[in-house]
């Protein structure tokens, strides 16, 4: 599939060592990364510009691979800003949502913060209850990832390269990643993902943009309309941890075979709503290949933007923005209320390291793990 590139001009967040985003920026000026700002070890993060022959524009700096803005035009062709985040740099160092993020070396649980691998156990941050989430401590979120200019197209798309240490946040060998953006003139931002590693771990990387196809953080996100390609999902325990079993969506809120409208039964009297808080829990995608396809989309009625999501991955996580509440202060100030913002982050099953009947989450030495995610866009 074609892989090109993305461009963000148009993100107007007045961003240190930026100037505001006017029409009047040329291509050259936007090719050219920017220094979003000093981390508090006083390295400098990037600011990348990507964007298409069709005017959809998106921002990412290598630290934690983030998604700074992403603006992308309704049925009337105005472009909008369709992810939560923030204006600096020092905010993202603080930020606990993982707003833009990528997330590895695990995105998502384990259970009870360990796991076990050819008869050795390993143990990790126990940073959600006892659980642990996204990679610890100091996930892929907040590293400084390294631009890799060789496979990079200015102005088209960015390849990010971070090598992490046998042992970091408690995972075994030395996993080097490499993460490329690319936002093609099919309107898809495509995320492609390679690692390979010198002793057998784990390894489950996706992306963890808020979405609002509204805006970012204008109203919630209760009359998108959404459609996920899944018969079945994983349900949880009481800590979020999935159970183990595949229970079918039918006769259920996890139903949205058919585009649903996302607040017609997040209220609903279930338990697993209960337990999440609404949703927040993992599609047990219907594949045919292990192919790129299209298994999820979402409609916002006002806008009549669309967006689709493709992947190679077995799993969808959606979550519903179930934790804003209000005392995050995103872009300009605003105020990130509850579900302003949905992930749909693609990846292998939570907990997989401890269900050996779910998709086997190892990585061994010799082999290459390689996953292809893109959000596509249109309007209608």
């Amino acid at each position: 599939m074609p892989l090109r590139k993305i461009f963000v001009a148009g993100c107007c967040l007045m961003l240190a060592g930026m100037s505001g985003c006017g029409d009047n920026k040329t291509s050259s000026d936007a090719d050219a990364p920017a220094t979003f700002g000093t981390l508090h070890d006083g390295r400098n993060a990037m600011l990348y510009t990507l964007g298409n022959k069709n005017g959809l524009e998106a921002a990412i700096t290598n630290f934690g691979g983030i998604v700074i803005s992403l603006r992308v035009p309704d049925r009337k062709g105005a472009l909008e800003d369709v992810v939560l985040g923030y204006d600096s740099l020092r905010q993202y160092e603080a930020d606990r949502s993982y707003f833009g993020a990528i997330v590895g070396r695990y995105g998502n649980r384990i259970g009870n913060a360990k796991f076990t691998l050819d008869g050795s156990e390993y143990t990790l941050a126990a940073n959600d209850g006892g659980n642990h989430l996204h990679g610890g401590l100091k996930g892929f979120n907040k590293v400084l990832w390294t631009a890799d200019e060789k496979r990079s197209v200015p102005g088209r798309s960015l390849t990010l390269t971070y090598s992490s240490p046998d042992g970091e946040e408690g995972y075994p060998g030395a996993l080097s990643v490499t993460l490329m953006y690319t936002l093609n003139d099919e309107n898809e931002l495509v995320i492609e993902y390679e690692a390979v590693t010198d002793k057998p771990t784990v390894v489950n990387l996706t992306h963890h943009s808020y979405f609002n196809l509204a805006g970012a953080g204008t109203r919630d996100v209760l009359d998108h309309e959404l459609m996920i390609a899944a018969d079945r999902f994983t349900p949880v325990d009481e800590g979020l941890i999935p159970t183990g079993e595949l229970q079918s969506v039918e006769g259920t809120p996890m139903d949205f075979r058919a585009p649903t409208r996302i607040g017609d039964r997040i209220d609903y009297e279930d338990g697993q709503i209960h337990r999440g808080r609404g949703y927040d829990h993992n599609w047990v995608l219907n594949r045919d290949s292990d192919l790129l396809q299209v298994v999820a989309s979402l409609f916002e009625p006002t806008t009549g933007r669309v967006m689709e999501v493709l992947t190679t991955e077995p799993g969808l996580q959606f979550y519903s923005g179930n934790f804003l509440d209000g005392t995050t202060r995103g872009k300009s100030g605003r105020e990130y209320r509850f579900r302003t913002g949905l992930c749909l982050e693609t990846q292998h099953f939570p907990d997989s390291p401890n269900k050996p009947d779910f998709p086997s989450a190892v990585l061994r030495p010799g082999e290459r793990y390689h996953t292809v995610t893109a959000y596509r866009f249109t309007a209608r």
